[in-house]
């Protein structure tokens, strides 16, 4: 399956908005994030992203149709749940870049994409210059959770190929509302990161 795979940046960016808002409550519906998502959110929380200089959306297309979706900014840009943990490990967050979501129909993984999602992203941190490492992080749930599916296979393995570690004991926390709840919760996140 060939897919076409290009970044927009700056003000193209906001023409992808609603196909990104989809993409996210569709994909982040299911485990482990398991987000109830809503368009409201969604239109307020991707206007932020698609504000930050240097932001960019990698988009993935079948013919016309955009099937996949991911982002990146600085993370200076981002919100201070995030910086905080860095700034707290000692680390200086003007130097770092930040991989937010990557979103796929699941009727077009295992064909490249996720890699294809890092490469523009990193490229990206690159062009911009001055970046010394990149991150995103994961949610982190237990292994006992009555919604994880028996055959889940975490993407840990994939992330190390690409170079990423998990970073020891710099997590955020970061709210939303479970598909299963009927209230906002807090989540923990724990970073991964490679040096650039």
């Amino acid at each position: 399956m060939a897919l076409d795979v290009r970044s927009v940046t700056g003000d193209d960016i906001k023409a992808v908005l609603p196909e990104l808002a989809r993409l996210r409550i569709i994909v982040f519906r299911d485990w482990p994030y398991l987000y109830d998502g809503t368009l409201e959110y969604e239109e307020e929380y991707l206007a932020k992203f698609a504000a930050a200089p240097g932001a960019v959306c990698v988009l993935a297309r079948d013919g016309d149709k955009v099937v996949g979706a991911s982002t990146g900014a600085p993370m200076i840009e981002h919100a201070d749940e995030f910086g905080e943990p860095f700034k707290a490990a000692g680390y200086d967050i003007s130097k770092i870049f930040y991989c937010g979501e990557s979103v796929l129909l699941k009727s077009h993984r295992g064909h490249g994409v996720g890699k294809d999602f890092f490469a523009h992203r990193e490229a990206q941190a690159h062009r911009l210059g001055g970046f010394t490492h990149s991150t995103f992080c994961r949610v982190v749930r237990p292994d006992d959770h009555p919604l994880k599916p028996a055959d889940y296979i975490p993407l840990d393995r994939f992330w190390n190929k690409l170079g990423y570690q998990p970073i020891d004991g710099v997590l955020a926390t970061y709210p939303w509302k479970d598909v299963d709840q009927d209230d906002e919760t807090e989540k923990k996140m724990q970073f991964w990161m490679k040096t650039l």
